[in-house]
C-alpha cells in the first residue's frame, strides 16, 4: 500500500514536472521575436500577393464596374501610387484578371514598416467586343508599406525586365 502511494507520488511529481516544463517553452516561443517576424513577414507576403492581384486586376465591361475596380485599386496602394491610380477615368473597355502565380519578399523592417516583394503575375485580357481573350506574364516589384490599420499596402510598383532577352525577341 505504501509503495503504491510513493509510485503514485513520483508519477504526479513528473507529470507536473513534465507540464511546467511544456508551459515555460510555449511562455517563451510565444514572446519570441523571431516567432514575431516570421508572422509579419507570412502577414506582408499574403497581403502583398493580394494587393497585386487587385492592382492588376480590372472589370471594365460597364463603366460602373471600371469605377468600382479603380476605388480597390486605391484601397489596395498608398502615397503617391494612390494619388496616381485615383487619376485614372473609369471607361468601358477590356478586361483583365490576374493571378499572382509566385511571389517573395525580398526585405522586410518591421520597425519602419516597409517590405519589397517580387512575383510573376499572370493577367487574362478579354476584349469588350468579339476579340479573342490574350494572357500576358509579368513579373513585378512592389514596395510594402504597413499602414496605419496595421495592413500592408502597395506604394510602388515597377515592372521587372527579362534578363536575357534580346530587343524585340523573346526568351
Amino acid at each position: 500500500m505504501r509503495r503504491a502511494r510513493v509510485l503514485g507520488t513520483c508519477a504526479l511529481v513528473v507529470a507536473l514536472g513534465f507540464c511546467g516544463t511544456g508551459a515555460w517553452t510555449y511562455a517563451r516561443a510565444r514572446g519570441d521575436q523571431e516567432l514575431a517576424f516570421g508572422r509579419e513577414r507570412d502577414t506582408a507576403l499574403a497581403e502583398g500577393r493580394d494587393r497585386l492581384t487587385v492592382l492588376n486586376t480590372l472589370d471594365a465591361s460597364t463603366t460602373a464596374r471600371a469605377k468600382a475596380g479603380i476605388e480597390a485599386w486605391r484601397e489596395s496602394s498608398t502615397g503617391p501610387l494612390r494619388t496616381e491610380l485615383g487619376g485614372t477615368r473609369p471607361a468601358e473597355g477590356a478586361s483583365a484578371r490576374a493571378t499572382v502565380t509566385e511571389a517573395a519578399l525580398t526585405a522586410l523592417d518591421t520597425r519602419a514598416g516597409t517590405a519589397k516583394l517580387i512575383a510573376t503575375v499572370r493577367v487574362e485580357v478579354t476584349p469588350l467586343g468579339p476579340g479573342k481573350p490574350s494572357s500576358d506574364r509579368k513579373r513585378l516589384e512592389a514596395v510594402l508599406t504597413r499602414t496605419g490599420e496595421r495592413t500592408w499596402k502597395v506604394a510602388a510598383l515597377s515592372a521587372v525586365p527579362v534578363a536575357g532577352t534580346e530587343k524585340g525577341g523573346k526568351r
